[in-house]
């Protein structure tokens, strides 16, 4: 059931969003699992867009923050606000009260909005005055950032960047995509209309099955091998990988790895967990994690080449 409805979700969204097959894959695995995505590309490849149809199609609530360097805290989770009236304080909350919250280059804004934001993303609360308020669910960040500008910029915090289920990179198109995405923008009259497909409690009850597909004993060993190979690599013979790496993956890593791999095959209509489904997720959820020392930066290794490596030598099973 569930299956064509989503299925329906990505044909509709295909509607407007051209050649981002991944992009939309691992969109639609945050959300069933609960994960927050940060995405990473030069701008003009359709991130924002792709957020944007993707609430619309799930009739979700959606909130863009576009994070710059005088963003305040308060313009995030919402202030205190007197009213003479009553002579008492008002909340007023912010655009964080959202379902899907798109963070746009959220790297510009400084380290007291990051604090902000790592709370509503780890515990799904925020703080104004002396009170707590629990956000709606779903409850997901998807956040952006621009690799090719770094004046102005503030590097993530490891804590917050660990909070990311998954970092994906977004690439450019290949030309009978791009050349669909002229064709179709280049007309100035053009304007999509977008249905919604799914609504809350279909996607409770996909999170739901998605945590009833099956992943057996020796693939969730393999998971530990991994994320282990990346903090001992000279148990697994990875003697060039370990002059590089100077911190492994967090075991977050392990948990989102698992059930990131659960909701990949319940997307592919698998109620069980390939050895597949681990490979291709393993460099989204790693390569933000593996903390690379200043010789692997002089020689110009990249983590996915580290990925890589480990993926080629730690056996399953």
């Amino acid at each position: 059931m569930y299956i064509e409805k989503i299925k329906d979700v990505l044909n509709e969204m295909g509607k407007v969003v051209v050649g981002q097959d991944k992009l939309l894959n691992r969109l639609l695995i945050g959300l069933f699992t609960g994960g927050h995505i940060l995405l990473e590309g030069v701008p003009g490849l359709a991130k924002t867009l792709t957020i944007n149809v993707m609430a619309k199609v799930l009739h979700l609530d959606f909130k863009r923050i576009q994070f710059t360097p005088d963003l305040l805290p308060a313009d995030l989770i919402g202030t205190m606000i007197y009213k003479p009236k009553i002579g008492d304080y008002e909340v007023k909350k912010g655009p964080i009260f959202s379902n899907i919250i798109l963070a746009d280059e959220v790297n510009r804004s400084p380290a007291k909005v990051q604090s902000a934001l790592l709370e509503a993303m780890q515990e799904k609360q925020v703080t104004i005055g002396d009170e707590t308020y629990l956000l709606d669910r779903p409850f997901v960040v998807l956040a952006t950032q621009n690799p090719v500008e770094q004046e102005g910029t503030y590097p993530l915090p490891e804590a917050q960047i660990d909070r990311f289920m998954m970092k994906v990179y977004v690439d450019y198109l290949e030309k009978d995509k791009e050349l669909e995405v002229m064709r179709r923008m280049s007309d100035i009259n053009y304007d999509y209309q977008i249905k919604p497909i799914l609504n809350k409690e279909d996607i409770f009850a996909i999170r739901d099955n998605v945590n009833k597909v099956n992943i057996s004993e020796t693939l969730e060993k393999y998971i530990i091998e991994l994320v282990f190979a990346t903090r001992r690599p000279l148990d697994y013979g990875l003697r060039d990988e370990a002059r590089y790496i100077q911190f492994g993956v967090s075991p977050r890593a392990t948990i989102y790895l698992n059930r990131a791999a659960k909701a990949l095959a319940y997307l592919e209509g698998r109620d069980y967990v390939l050895p597949e489904d681990i490979k291709e997720l393993a460099p989204d959820i790693m390569n933000h994690r593996i903390l690379l020392n200043y010789e692997a930066e002089a020689d110009g290794v990249r983590t996915m080449a580290i990925i890589d490596s480990i993926l080629r030598k730690v056996a399953i099973g």
